[in-house]
């Protein structure tokens, strides 16, 4: 787009210049040096714990990482990872808590409501307000590394974040049954519209091991993963079991001391190895 064609709007300079986003600003990343969204599209796949155990493998390996909750309707990372009070500003930044073992930095709506079991019932432009005031008005101090937590679905919130935030990419979380993967796909054609670049897939829930012999048991039927993959062109990073132990952690506040078969770091290094080699659709 021209600058002539520009003249007169408010947001000149400040969009890309391609007409059909005309208005919209680029996304920023600020000080980070990488930026990593946790999506499904589909709800109740445990995007938010593959999110609190990447955020923890992250940690663990060297990095200073924040976790940004864009589940404004759903937000679960401050109970996974045992966050507790209420943020605070300085200087007109907000000043984010941190997570009692690792310091993972976390932004979350559920720490600013007096009742954290109350809803928010917002519609979708006030919530995207909120993400951008979170990621805008956020002080992330040494942070190098973000997790952006995405909700479900492909609206209001997930494009937000997409439109307002640099990101490297995506680790899709999907689970065995081929309606998971029916609905993942949907957010994976909207990183294609938006050119945001695919890390790679998390299976969760893939099987539960037998306390007793070791056999693994395919409790929501034969896993879908490689279908996807190969459909996609795009790397496996992890399957994961069920296990009683992440839950019991996570209820607990206690995600952050989950180390069964290394799985944070094994989540941890998938992502970071394939970031280089993430693909844009």
């Amino acid at each position: 787009m021209s600058d002539q064609n520009c003249s007169g709007c408010p947001e000149q300079g400040k969009c890309d210049g391609d007409p059909q986003t005309c208005g919209m600003p680029r996304p920023t990343r600020g000080t980070m040096k990488h930026i990593i969204a946790v999506g499904s599209g589909k709800g109740g796949v445990g995007k938010s714990t593959v999110s609190a155990l990447l955020a923890s493998g992250l940690a663990k390996m060297g990095h200073k990482v924040g976790i940004l909750d864009a589940d404004i309707t759903g937000p679960s990372i401050p109970k996974l990872l045992g966050v507790k009070g209420a943020p605070f500003s300085v200087d007109g930044k907000i000043q984010p808590p941190s997570s009692p073992n690792l310091g993972i930095k976390v932004m979350s709506i559920n720490l600013v409501l007096e009742d954290p079991t109350k809803p928010v019932v917002w519609r979708g432009p006030l919530i995207g307000n909120v993400i951008r005031q979170f990621w805008d008005e956020t002080d992330w101090g040494d942070t190098d590394t973000l997790v952006v937590d995405l909700p479900p679905g492909t609206a209001d919130a997930p494009l937000t974040v997409m439109q307002s935030i640099q990101l490297d990419g995506v680790v899709m979380v999907t689970s065995p049954q081929e309606l998971s993967g029916l609905v993942v796909e949907k957010m994976m054609h909207m990183t294609r519209m938006m050119s945001v670049p695919l890390i790679g897939i998390v299976e969760n829930m893939s099987y539960a091991v037998c306390p007793h012999c070791g056999e693994q048991w395919e409790v929501f039927g034969p896993s879908h993963l490689d279908d996807i993959r190969k459909k996609w062109l795009v790397p496996s990073i992890a399957r994961l079991p069920l296990d009683m132990g992440v839950s019991i952690l996570g209820d607990a506040g206690r995600i952050e001391e989950y180390e069964k078969d290394d799985i944070p770091g094994s989540i941890a290094r998938g992502v970071m190895g394939n970031l280089e080699s993430a693909v844009v659709l």
